[in-house]
């Protein structure tokens, strides 16, 4: 018998391309296990199953950087925040952060099928009872219109968002004086795709006025996170990049250059978000 589960959760990730760099992701998850019904009826409950599942995910790829070890160019080693990956392709980056903010793959790139398939095995390897075997997919959200991704970190936050490079692959609606605006969400998304959205006040001193990289940085419940990369990169925001704040910054930024009243909804990943208005 097999007990299937659609969208059973999502990941949200940011990961190593030696073709384009730092790049944020989120993944629907579906998920089927075989087995052995009970006599109950029952192969297993779908809430127990979601729970199960998810709370494996959550401690191991959500919300880290995936790093494809045997990447060109890229080195990983231990330092005193934990690890510390480099790497010269495709540009100069460096992050030094806990291990758990890690999630390392011996592989030379990160491909989604390969990815669910890894975490199928690892979840076969020690199943509930009566399950014999779990098969994940990982994929995308269908996006008709504008998306882009981003990277980011979250130093006040609670939970796992506090990581320096963990990402998204989202949405993006804007209206301008109630009219919904395609090409501005289009122009916006290209602009933003693939960056690093920083807050200035993580910069640490002596990069401020660089024309060059911006190291980040900062110490959070989890330990002390540290990421250099190319300024062509970032987007600089003056306030931390919660999605509220993006929102925010995103209304007042095209409100100013076009003159007329916008409302924006922003997206972290997939079904949640912030929405902002702004007059000029």
């Amino acid at each position: 018998m097999t007990l299937f589960v659609n969208a059973l959760t999502q990941l949200d990730v940011s990961l190593w391309c030696p073709r384009r760099g730092l790049i944020g992701a989120s993944w629907q998850v579906d998920a089927q296990l075989d087995g052995e019904v009970g006599e109950d009826g029952m192969l297993f409950g779908f809430d127990e199953a979601k729970s199960w599942i998810t709370s494996r995910l959550d401690t191991s790829p959500d919300h880290t950087l995936l790093v494809p070890t045997q990447a060109p160019k890229l080195t990983v080693q231990e330092c005193s925040e934990g690890l510390c990956m480099r790497t010269t392709l495709p540009y100069d980056f460096e992050i030094r952060a806990p291990r758990q903010a890690f999630t390392l793959l011996p592989w030379s790139e990160i491909g989604i099928e390969r990815l669910a398939r890894h975490y199928s095995e690892a979840l076969t390897r020690r199943p509930p009872p009566r399950v014999e075997a779990i098969r994940l997919k990982l994929r995308e959200e269908q996006i008709d219109g504008a998306a882009y991704t981003y990277s980011h970190g979250l130093k006040r936050h609670p939970g796992n968002c506090q990581r320096i490079a963990h990402g998204h692959r989202s949405r993006l609606h804007i209206w301008c004086d109630g009219e919904r605006s395609p090409l501005l969400e289009t122009q916006w998304a290209q602009r933003l795709d693939d960056r690093y959205l920083v807050a200035a006040e993580d910069i640490l001193d002596g990069d401020a006025t660089s024309k060059e990289a911006l190291t980040i940085g900062y110490r959070s419940t989890q330990g002390r996170f540290q990421l250099r990369l190319p300024r062509a990169r970032c987007d600089v925001l003056p306030i931390p990049t919660s999605v509220e704040h993006i929102a925010a910054w995103l209304a007042e930024q095209v409100a100013r250059d076009r003159g007329q009243g916008v409302r924006v909804q922003v997206f972290e990943g997939i079904g949640k978000g912030a929405i902002a208005e702004a007059s000029p």
